[in-house]
């Protein structure tokens, strides 16, 4: 049972997973601080107005948080890798505990951003203060008139209310905003946790060393960076030749005329070859020796995605 939870645990390692995911994460919150404060400024407006305030409040904070949510699921790689996988594999590869772990690893970097927003929306209080003005109990307030109700607290907001209200006003508003705030320190500070425990578990469960760990990350890195910058050229060259082929000559300028004699380029790479690159990656190890991608794996001959007699598989996913 240790050795399950131990091998589960490893793929808490995609959230967190390198510095480069850490940047990456605090610009997002930065940029996400910006937009609320904008929307704020520009376009928060409560209508004042019994139960209009509740789902105007609560579509203030939820909505925006679900489209940012939405769009850094769109953003993970693993999210279209997994689609892949899903759609060439199957998850047959996969256990139970392993697909949950990796939808939760996408989740958790989706989640950065409509996170921050929430905070910050709790920490400025006013699209709580809207929600709940008119579900404060008259009864709870100093001298409140008995002839006002929801009615008149619903407009509190809006600082539209009687002279001799005003006392309540400024009571009601400390009040909703205390509570407000006290929800986004609480809400910090669970994500804080959150987040030390994961780099905790994913420290302690690693299989790889701390150097190893740091060797992949790079090699996956410059990986990319030599797959895109290869294909952008690739592809270039392939058009010009098709180009050519069509209209009999090709316009190039002097730097694309040097990539085509540089780079002859035979052909295309079948659809067999795409697939196998493609997809979720678990690191394996064959025979004792590290297979750090797809990539890696196709190069050197080594087929599927699950443990084989040869094979060792880890179960540690690249983030």
């Amino acid at each position: 049972m240790a050795a399950l939870i131990a091998e589960n645990f490893r793929f808490l390692s995609l959230f967190f997973k390198s510095k480069d995911v850490m940047i990456f994460n605090g610009l997002v919150a930065l940029g996400t601080v910006g937009s609320e404060e904008l929307f704020s400024v520009v376009a928060f407006n409560c209508p004042c107005s019994p139960a209009r305030n509740y789902i105007y409040g609560l579509a203030a904070i939820g909505v925006p948080a679900l489209a940012l949510f939405l769009i850094g699921v769109m953003w993970n790689n693993h999210t279209w890798n997994l689609v892949a996988e899903c759609h060439k594999r199957g998850t047959k590869n996969f256990s139970a505990a392993a697909t949950f772990l990796l939808f939760g690893s996408i989740l958790g970097r989706a989640s950065v951003a409509p996170i921050t927003w929430s905070v910050i929306s709790l920490l400025r209080g006013e699209a709580y203060i809207c929600a709940l003005s008119e579900f404060v109990k008259p009864s709870s307030l100093d001298k409140f008139p008995a002839e006002y109700g929801a009615e008149v607290l619903a407009k509190f907001p809006c600082r539209d209310v009687p002279a001799n209200l005003t006392k309540s006003r400024d009571e009601v508003t400390r009040r909703l905003r205390y509570e407000s705030q006290l929800f986004g320190w609480l809400l910090i500070g669970i994500v804080a946790v959150l987040v030390f425990l994961t780099k905790c578990l994913k420290h302690c469960c690693s299989p790889l060393s701390y150097r190893q760990e740091a060797y992949w990350a790079q090699y996956r890195s410059n990986e990319d960076k030599l797959f895109r910058r290869t294909a952008e050229v690739h592809s270039r060259i392939l058009a010009a030749k098709n180009v050519k082929q069509f209209f009999g000559f090709v316009a190039l300028d002097k730097e694309e005329k040097e990539l085509v004699q540089e780079f002859p380029v035979e052909g295309v790479q079948p659809s067999p070859q795409w697939n196998a690159i493609t997809g979720v990656y678990i690191y394996r190890e064959n025979k004792g020796f590290p297979l750090y991608s797809r990539l890696h794996k196709w190069a050197k001959g080594v087929e599927g995605n699950g443990p084989t007699p040869e094979g060792h598989e880890l179960l540690f996913l690249a983030s």
